[in-house]
């Protein structure tokens, strides 16, 4: 079943309407026809509409809705993202799979060893390229909520950031066993809410880990391989789905 999002604004009590590109994906591209189902969800209340297509109206997609779940494509934990700025289009890979995986939120980071320097222009359309990717991944993984991409924060700002997060993590390669890291995952509690830092290319300064430490940040390890930096995030959220998907 094909899957969709739409504004709220979109949704009725008995009915959705889909427009603008969902319009033309559906009729032009998929050519389905009226009776065929399709779900959607508004990307943020975590409902999944179950919905058959009544109609095509003037550039839009009229839905008739069947029956309201709640998702259970959402993971047990909120996992907030903190992502050194790689090189290329590694982000755009990171951004895809970790959407795959689960994350909530992806915040860029331009950290100390970060090869790409952005100015304000580049970034903003960098951070909209991204929530791009974002979406369509949510989508293709049937989602019920789209992870925002917020916009590049310095290292200081990120860490500022998640004060109010449950548990923060940063894996770093001189970190305590993983027996200690194991400790820590097995620890977190569902509906906590985590952040986890993951460096550029290169990984944190020295400097960066232990201001991150001072600042409460616990560091764990992901293993005796060097990992790069668009695998990293994914192992952790890999760990998290083996603890505690439902």
């Amino acid at each position: 079943m094909y899957h969709f999002f739409t504004e709220s604004g979109n949704i009725f009590e008995k009915d959705i309407y889909l427009e603008g590109k969902d319009f033309n994906h559906i009729k032009n591209v998929l050519r389905m026809r009226q009776g065929e189902e399709v779900s959607v969800s508004d990307g943020i209340s975590g409902k999944d509409y179950r919905c058959h297509i009544e109609d095509f109206e003037d550039e839009r997609v009229h839905l008739i809705i069947d029956r309201i779940e709640e998702a259970d494509t959402e993971l047990p934990v909120q996992v907030t993202l903190y992502q050194g700025l790689p090189k290329a289009d590694k982000m755009d890979l990171i951004v895809e799979k970790c959407v795959e995986l689960g994350v909530s939120r992806i915040v860029p980071v331009a950290c100390s060893r970060s090869v790409v320097k952005l100015d304000a222009k580049k970034a903003a359309k960098r951070v909209e390229h991204w929530n791009g990717k974002a979406e369509a991944a949510a989508k293709q993984s049937k989602r019920a909520v789209i992870p925002v991409v917020t916009p590049v924060m310095t290292m200081k700002e990120a860490m500022k950031d998640a004060e109010a997060l449950d548990l923060r993590l940063i894996p770093y390669e001189h970190a305590e066993n993983f027996a200690a890291t194991r400790e820590v995952i097995e620890s977190i509690s569902d509906g906590s809410s985590i952040g986890i830092f993951i460096g550029p290319e290169g990984g944190f300064s020295e400097e960066e880990v232990q201001t991150a430490s001072e600042a409460g940040i616990t560091p764990i390890t992901l293993g005796h391989r060097i990992l790069r930096t668009e695998t990293a995030a994914m192992v952790v959220l890999s760990w998290l789905i083996y603890r505690y998907e439902k």
